[in-house]
């Protein structure tokens, strides 16, 4: 198997996430989700997912679709790639085993079709303040936050390009 190939089977729509789903659940495996933007792939991104992994057997992203990252407000001329590269992008790491692109604001849907045993954000939310915290406790569940590295963004790579940092 090529290696874009392997990449492209990673890239889910709702059906084949359902199929996997089931495979995963059946082998007993601990599924963790997350999502975001993940517009510019940079360290702290990385970083993140591969701590996220951490949690469990299988990571599934969520990636926020271009309508959804406009309706963040993180600017007019956000997300700078679009959708489909960020889904390649995210689905190339070796630590991510699906991504699936979602159009809405939060990712809530998602969440109550995966039913993931951990859900990680990052640690600027309070856990019970991460969209999805009551259907995953809700199944004896856990939440996970971590933390950031420092200094990495999309936003102050964005100020940077810039010259405004």
């Amino acid at each position: 198997m090529n290696s874009s190939s392997s990449i492209s089977r990673k890239i889910l729509n709702k059906q084949s996430l359902s199929i996997k789903l089931d495979e995963w659940k059946q082998s007993n495996k601990k599924v963790v989700f997350t999502n975001g933007v993940f517009d510019l792939l940079h360290l702290g991104h990385v970083d993140y997912l591969g701590k996220a992994k951490d949690n469990g057997d299988v990571l599934i992203v969520g990636v926020n679709s271009d309508i959804s990252a406009k309706l963040l407000g993180k600017g007019y001329n956000r997300p700078i790639t679009d959708e489909k590269s960020r889904l390649t992008i995210i689905a190339a790491l070796q630590f991510v085993d699906a991504v699936i692109l979602f159009d809405e604001d939060t990712p809530l849907k998602l969440i109550v079709a995966i039913q993931p045993d951990v859900l990680v954000k990052g640690s600027d939310y309070k856990p019970e303040d991460i969209v999805g915290y009551d259907v995953v406790m809700a199944k004896r569940g856990s939440i996970r936050t971590i933390e950031f590295l420092p200094g990495y963004s999309t936003t102050a790579i964005e100020k940077r390009i810039k010259g405004e940092n």
